[in-house]
């Protein structure tokens, strides 16, 4: 009874601590892309523009209008690029269920021969092809994944794609405006809270993709700080010229 608990308590313990990161819901990489686009974007327009010694209304109005245009193209062009990907997926499915349909033999024999490929015995490759074969729908799902290394249930969602990114381009981007509209007169404290937000986002970043907090963060001020610091220097530069 005592091993029988013991083996009991190992599989909770094992089923616990192996479950896997959500990888394929659609949001993430439009949501993190966004925030840090409209966090850098912003920042660097709005330093490019106090850099050519506009006032504080211009860089008011200026990152107002590079949030709004920011968060309409990117939303715009994640649902592009997904309704587009997931359209091909679609297409690339539909010809697999033409050929399950046509020629369901060869399919089998197909999905066999995977199964050999990667080390089941002969026999059982087929037994497990005939099998999984019976179901059209079934099936498609298994050829889907092992041919297209995609699954026909999880496809990324246009929709949730264009939202998230949306909605994290105008957080990030409202950022380095919102000292500016709480008084701020100069440029520094939305430098300062632009920055931070950076390390922060790069350290939430860090809780879904297990890398280190401090690493994502510093990297994410970096990029960020270095891309500010460029677009104020030619700002100056060019404001000088004129």
């Amino acid at each position: 009874m005592a091993i029988i608990d013991t083996e009991a308590a190992l599989h909770v313990a094992h089923r616990d601590n192996h479950t896997h990161r959500d990888v394929n819901g659609g949001w993430l990489r439009p949501a993190v892309f966004g925030a840090m686009d409209g966090l850098v974007s912003n920042l660097a327009l709005m330093t490019g523009v106090a850099g050519g010694t506009a006032g504080r209304e211009t860089v008011v109005v200026a990152g107002l209008a590079g949030l709004a245009a920011g968060a309409f193209s990117m939303a715009a062009g994640e649902y592009t690029s997904v309704a587009s990907q997931r359209e091909l997926v679609e297409a690339e499915l539909e010809v697999e269920r033409h050929e399950l349909r046509k020629h369901p033999k060869d399919e089998e024999k197909e999905l066999a021969a995977l199964y050999e490929a990667r080390g089941v015995e002969p026999k059982l490759a087929r037994e497990v092809a005939r099998q999984l074969s019976h179901d059209p729908e079934q099936a498609l799902e298994i050829h889907a994944r092992e041919e297209l290394g995609i699954d026909p249930g999880e496809l990324p969602s246009p929709a949730v794609a264009a939202v998230s990114s949306f909605g994290a381009f105008a957080l990030g981007a409202l950022l380095p405006v919102l000292p500016y509209l709480l008084g701020a007169s100069t440029l520094w404290p939305a430098v300062l809270v632009a920055l931070l937000g950076l390390f922060a986002c790069g350290g939430l970043v860090a809780k879904v993709t297990a890398r280190s907090w401090w690493f994502s963060g510093l990297r994410q001020l970096a990029l960020g700080g270095a891309a500010a610091g460029v677009t104020y220097a030619l700002g100056t530069l060019f404001g000088a010229a004129v």
